[in-house]
């Protein structure tokens, strides 16, 4: 079966295609549109399908969109309902249920040739569920699934098991009680731009104290029957708002620090209860948006019941087109494959990267080793433009499209949030290979998708400052050489020149921007910001440069 997966309704639009129960491509719009997550969640946007990701899907597979067997929509219309019955106060809301109702006509509008009979809605949080428990390596067998965000349908919680490809629906919680709807008050709150910059509010929560923790904990409850509840918060009588460009606090931290060891608690009691009502699952697969908090999910791997802990690496809506596809697939007597990895967008052949240096006129070399080439300038403590292979499905960069830069010198933070425009507070991430990974840090190994925090220990953290964050955790990720041999060497020869088994590896992106995905789009990069080297494939392009051709 062929089937194209369509996420439009909030944010994040997206597209995935999945051919016989496999995924063979994921791609966000934002990566094609170049705005940033595509759209803002608003209901007058509800209308923007992801056009561009669809078509490149279908191109990349060779698939007709004729030879579809269906287009599952993430999101179901008819589970809505009023939303003042819901506690919501979004008066024009029932305009995104009405754009979701003719989503078939829109989508046959926007791919010629689709028989509108062929969409089929997928509610929300199934998608969700779906993302993770039938993408995880276990692939809907033995699996809890914890789905938290914002808001579905009508809900913005659900928590099953997956057997034999088949959801069980255990618990949802309704709305307007949300863990993620929370977590976007406080970033609005904070001076930060809602359903987008929430993962700032994480990084600053590391330099507060939660001292507002026992408020929270009485307006944040979880229930006997694996619910929640979320009372209204006064955020201004704990401490005043900030302006976006506005001076950061100390009460502004300890503000983000108390919701997010709430936040955490409440993650943990919920997983505790889903284990039990599972019947002991093994596996918890993680999807929504709240299960990109690598923090929490950290302590739900170190405090939890579970033998394991699987997070979507596109766990965000984006993830719900991958999500919905999977569904509909199995619903049509597909077996879901473990998801290869999140390299599922756009790559270009090394003919085709040669062909966009000549037509740019940029001066290159094509080195033995492009990883060896790479490694030297970092140990020489230079940022390195790291363009390889398929681009990544999700907000991390895996490395794929990264910038690279040396871990060991304490002054890398500050540089490199100044190349990319960021606040100084934000961490920098490390990549390690697998094998070494338990050498240097604490917690769930491997990490390959950068989801969760670990503990560096402590003889190693003044070796590596700059990945090692103000609260001695790292956001790691473990790079095998059977799934990616290309960085795997770049570390491997890292370390022979360095000593150091750890690189510094961050988006390949300015602030507010989407990641890079054309080769275009890194030259423009590298040519507009202070990096020594871009490495395009195979192809080595120097800072300093002069000429053009080879």
């Amino acid at each position: 079966m062929r089937v194209l997966g369509i996420n439009a309704i909030f944010h994040d639009p997206a597209a995935a295609l999945v051919v016989d129960g496999r995924v063979v491509a994921a791609a966000e719009e934002e990566r094609f549109s170049r705005r940033k997550h595509g759209k803002r969640p608003v209901p007058f946007s509800a209308w923007e399908l992801p056009e561009l990701s669809a078509a490149w899907c279908l191109a990349s597979a060779g698939i007709g969109v004729d030879e579809l067997d269906a287009v599952a929509y993430s999101f179901d219309p008819a589970l809505c309902r009023d939303q003042e019955s819901l506690g919501l106060a979004d008066p024009w809301d029932w305009l995104r249920v009405e754009y979701a109702t003719r989503a078939p006509q829109f989508l046959a509008a926007a791919l010629p040739g689709l028989d509108p009979a062929k969409v089929r809605f997928v509610p929300h949080h199934v998608a969700h569920a779906a993302s993770a428990g039938l993408a995880a390596p276990t692939a809907g067998d033995d699996t809890a699934v914890l789905v938290l965000d914002g808001r579905g349908e009508v809900a913005s919680h659900l928590a099953g098991r997956y057997d034999g490809g088949e959801l069980r629906s255990l618990r949802t919680q309704e709305l307007p009680h949300s863990l993620g709807l929370l977590y976007e008050d406080l970033t609005r709150h904070l001076g930060f731009l809602h359903s987008s910059d929430e993962y700032k509010v994480m990084a600053l929560a590391s330099y507060g104290r939660p001292r507002h923790l026992g408020l929270l904990r009485d307006l944040v409850r979880v229930t006997d029957d694996g619910g929640f509840t979320v009372d209204r918060v006064e955020w201004a009588s704990l401490t005043k708002p900030r302006e976006p460009d506005g001076e950061m606090t100390e009460d502004h931290a300890d503000l983000a620090a108390s919701v997010q060891t709430r936040l955490e608690e409440v993650i943990l009691d919920l997983a505790r209860w889903l284990h039990d009502a599972s019947g002991g699952a093994s596996t918890l697969a993680m999807a929504g948006g709240v299960a990109l908090n690598c923090v929490a999910n950290a302590r739900v791997a170190a405090e939890g019941p579970y033998e394991r802990v699987w997070v979507q690496p596109a766990a965000g809506d984006a993830g719900t087109a991958l999500g919905a596809a999977l569904h509909v697939a199995g619903a049509l007597g597909d077996r879901s494959v473990p998801m290869p990895g999140a390299d599922l967008g756009r790559g270009w052949s090394d003919e085709e990267l040669e062909a966009e240096l000549r037509r740019a006129a940029l001066p290159y070399t094509r080195p033995a080793s492009i990883a060896a080439e790479a490694a030297r300038v970092l140990a020489d403590n230079g940022i390195v433009a790291w363009y390889q292979g398929r681009s990544e499905y999700g907000p991390r960069a895996l490395g794929h499209r990264s910038l690279l830069a040396h871990p060991g010198d304490p002054a890398t933070t500050a540089r490199m949030n100044d190349v990319k425009g960021r606040e100084q507070f934000r961490p920098i991430a490390p990549m390690v290979r697998a094998e070494r990974a338990a050498d240097i840090f604490e917690g769930q190994l491997p990490s390959p998708y950068m989801l969760f925090v670990h503990r560096v220990r402590p003889e190693w953290r003044d070796r590596i400052p700059a990945v090692t964050h103000v609260d001695c955790t790292a956001r790691v990720q473990t790079v095998s050489p059977d799934t990616e041999p290309l960085v795997a060497e770049l570390l491997a020869e890292f370390e022979r020149l360095t000593g150091l088994p750890v690189v510094v590896n961050t988006s390949l992106n300015t602030a507010g921007r989407p990641m890079v995905d054309t080769p275009r789009e890194a030259m423009e990069l590298f040519g507009s910001a202070p990096v020594e080297l871009l490495a395009l494939g195979p192809f080595a392009v120097r800072r300093g440069a002069l000429g053009g051709g080879r």
